[in-house]
């Protein structure tokens, strides 16, 4: 069976692109497997778009294992943070102990999380500290996705698609399912978040769901 790499280590994404990815696996009879699988370190992401950081990922997991490569970057916009943390949300309360004194304030509650916890706490301290008032509700923001494929890591011609969900951050932590900020990040059409909602539902609106669905047609399926 012929692999494609996906540039990523996360479970939960892999089953995402999986899930969307079924028709292209099933046609040409591919495994999408994860690049950690491969023992494939991630590579710098130094670029400020969702579309240069993707690009530079897939050409590094395809470089190093010769595969046709898929990568995504992705993240969430919060409007009343000015579009953070956007292209560091993966890396936010990292980046924070880094940049910002009132992270350390947390840094011995948050040591015991894991890196989605605690950049999903992180956010929404953040959230709360540059609202007027504390006792907020909700936040208008937006996941973005950017997803890239090449052929190989030389692809003078890579597939680049986008996708945008647009949503509230809410204070309280709702639902098991997905990753990331899943839990804190509400469809308001649907009343849930994307980690109550199944891997379908999310698939059919979330915005790496849509960047897959164009994905699927730029490859003329």
């Amino acid at each position: 069976m012929t692999r494609w790499v996906l540039a990523s280590s996360n479970a939960g994404k892999l089953r995402e692109f999986q899930h969307a990815l079924a028709p292209v696996l099933q046609k040409w009879s591919l495994e999408l497997i994860n690049q950690s699988d491969l023992g494939v370190q991630s590579p710098d992401e130094p670029f400020d778009t969702f579309e240069e950081n993707a690009l530079v990922k897939a050409r590094h997991a395809s470089r190093i294992t010769g595969l046709p490569a898929l990568a995504d970057d992705s993240g969430v916009c919060v409007k009343g943070l000015g579009g953070s943390p956007g292209v560091r949300s993966a890396r936010y309360w990292g980046d924070a102990l880094l940049e910002s004194p009132r992270a350390h304030e947390y840094e011995e509650d948050f040591r015991v999380l894991s890196v989605d916890e605690a950049n999903l706490k992180w956010l929404l301290s953040e959230i709360g500290h540059h609202q007027s008032s504390r006792e907020w509700t909700e936040s208008d923001a937006e996941y973005r996705a950017a997803i890239a494929f090449v052929r190989h890591h030389e692809d003078a011609q890579p597939i680049i698609v986008t996708g945008v969900w647009p949503g509230k951050i809410i204070p309280t932590p709702r639902g098991e399912g997905g990753f990331g900020y899943d839990p804190i990040f509400l469809d308001p059409a649907v009343g849930l978040t994307a980690a109550e909602m199944t891997v379908a539902q999310k698939q059919s609106l979330s915005h790496r769901g849509r960047a897959l669905r164009q994905l699927l047609e730029a490859l003329a399926l």
